[in-house]
């Protein structure tokens, strides 16, 4: 049988609409802001770029543009897509509409991870690396503690296991605080934890971006294993498919692009729980559609997100504190009944 395209003409609407929210996300983060930039000024600067030529703007401008708000706006294209894609992954393996990276207790056990690197003063590969053990070791046992406990209802099972891993790793974060110099490391924590890209820089991009990279390849590479995946495991290993190491790579994939969000820009909850939903209702529950449609999509998400945190109040609100006033309610109405009708 042959396979349809990942732009088959029926998902180029959905794909459409994901594009011009990412572009207009791009629009309004280079322009909006306590220093507003004209968009005029902003495709001068883009174009002289482009050609080499000079830029008939003040020089300020050119600083905002490339110097502040350029790093921040990839650092937030590539945290969205990393946490939708991750979700997207956890939803497809584990065939539950509620999961997402935050309630599997990759978000959390990747912080844990990462605060331990912070405690010590180790560099950003190093806090990365710790980030991405504690991700793999905190999924790993939310999955098998759920699958240990039988229940009619294993969705119920599978969030409450999280909810419980995820309260003990944030124990363990409470600790490494605790213990922490409350002068110079616990302020540091405490920001970081909530969630904020505003001390993203271009030195911080290069680490995100290969394990983001590494990790959307190998599951946009996967995307049609994963359809396999979605099915009962009976019948995924009847048409021929190794599903427990496929689902080992697909795990470690999508925690790996959660743990390098987390040790970049702390804990942002719920991208990977409504964004998925979003773009499964833009191209259909395909994931040779679904995963980039996802990463376009949380890409665009999260820098409206950004932007809104940046100009709304005087003062920066952290990420996590708006992701979640959006999150909860959609979670509470997935939990009333949507999920009856997910696929």
């Amino acid at each position: 049988m042959r396979k349809n395209s990942p732009l088959s003409r029926s998902s180029l609407p959905g794909l459409t609409v994901a594009a011009i929210i990412l572009i207009v996300g791009l629009l309004l983060a280079f322009t909006v802001g306590r220093y507003p930039i004209s968009l005029t000024d902003l495709m001068q600067v883009l174009l002289a770029k482009l050609t080499g030529h000079q830029p008939h703007v003040p020089q300020a401008v050119e600083s905002v543009i490339w110097q502040v708000r350029g790093p921040r706006v990839l650092a937030a294209v590539m945290v969205g897509a990393a946490l939708a894609v991750a979700g997207t992954a956890f939803q497809g393996l584990f065939r539950n509409p509620l999961v997402s990276p935050d309630i599997l207790g990759a978000s959390s056990g990747a912080a844990l991870g990462a605060v331990i690197g912070i405690f010590f003063s180790f560099g950003i590969f190093a806090i990365q690396g710790l980030a991405f053990i504690g991700g793999l070791i905190a999924v790993a046992a939310v999955y098998m503690i759920g699958s240990m406990v039988r229940s009619r209802d294993p969705i119920l099972v599978l969030v409450l296991t999280g909810v419980v891993v995820g309260a003990l790793l944030g124990a363990g974060v409470g600790l490494v605080k605790y213990l922490a110099d409350p002068y110079n490391q616990l302020p540091a924590m405490t920001f970081w934890l909530l969630g904020s890209l505003s001390a993203a820089s271009t030195a911080d991009l290069l680490p995100l971006f290969g394990p983001v990279a590494l990790g959307t390849a190998i599951l946009i590479a996967l995307r049609w294993r994963m359809n396999v995946m979605s099915l009962p495991e009976e019948e995924a290993r009847a048409l021929g498919v190794a599903t427990g190491p496929l689902r080992i790579i697909i795990v470690a994939a999508a925690t790996l692009v959660t743990s390098a969000s987390v040790a970049t820009a702390g804990i942002i909850g719920w991208v990977g729980l409504v964004v998925p939903h979003l773009a499964r209702a833009l191209v259909g529950p395909d994931f040779a559609r679904l995963v980039p449609t996802a990463a376009i999509l949380g890409g665009g998400y999260l820098l409206l997100i950004d932007t809104l945190a940046r100009t709304v109040a005087q003062v920066e609100i952290p990420l996590g504190i708006l992701t979640a006033v959006i999150g909860t309610p959609f979670f509470i109405w997935l939990l009333t009944g949507v999920q009856r009708n997910w696929s």
